[in-house]
């Protein structure tokens, strides 16, 4: 019977344990779900908010607004999580290919193609870098593009942005 009651005890030790770790597994995955959905939210919703401000730029210009691409978000997108990891800004990172073979492999046709990158504090604050910078401004104001995608990645509170423009191909 002591035999027997040494087991059940172990038995009952090793489920709780196992219980134990199932749980706070549970809690920290509960607890970091919601700060990543969160983030999702708030480099989304900025995303929207410089698509917005760029077509409001081009509408002061008396120019044709952008039309949203998903595909050349999703590239856009890509570029900016690859700059906020390595806390750095650049057309073209190490061991990532080039504008063009990544607009390509998200499955954007395009004639013509450029992007402008920034990071800060807000959208507003990345909007304001693009119109003060003649090449950035210009790649806003280029009649020549009808359509855009924007990515945008957060690190410790500074967004990256990522703004890929193109004449797409018909």
């Amino acid at each position: 019977m002591g035999l027997g009651n040494g087991r059940s005890r172990n038995k009952l030790e090793s489920m709780m344990t196992t219980r134990l770790r199932v749980l706070a597994f549970v809690m920290v995955f509960a607890a970091l779900v919601p700060q990543a959905a969160i983030a999702q939210r708030k480099t989304d919703a900025a995303a929207h908010q410089l698509f917005e401000a760029v077509n409001r730029e081009r509408a002061s210009q008396g120019l044709a607004q952008l039309k949203w691409d998903d595909a050349l978000a999703s590239a856009a997108r890509q570029h900016a999580e690859a700059m906020a990891a390595r806390n750095t800004l650049g057309h073209q990172l190490p061991d990532e290919p080039g504008l063009s073979t990544r607009a390509t492999k998200a499955g954007v046709r395009f004639v013509w193609l450029s992007e402008n990158v920034a990071e800060g504090a807000t959208a507003a604050n990345i909007t304001d870098q693009w119109m003060h910078s003649p090449t950035h401004r210009a790649n806003v104001l280029d009649t020549d593009m009808d359509t855009v995608g924007i990515g945008v990645a957060e690190r410790n509170g500074i967004l990256f942005a990522a703004a890929d423009f193109c004449k797409v191909r018909r």
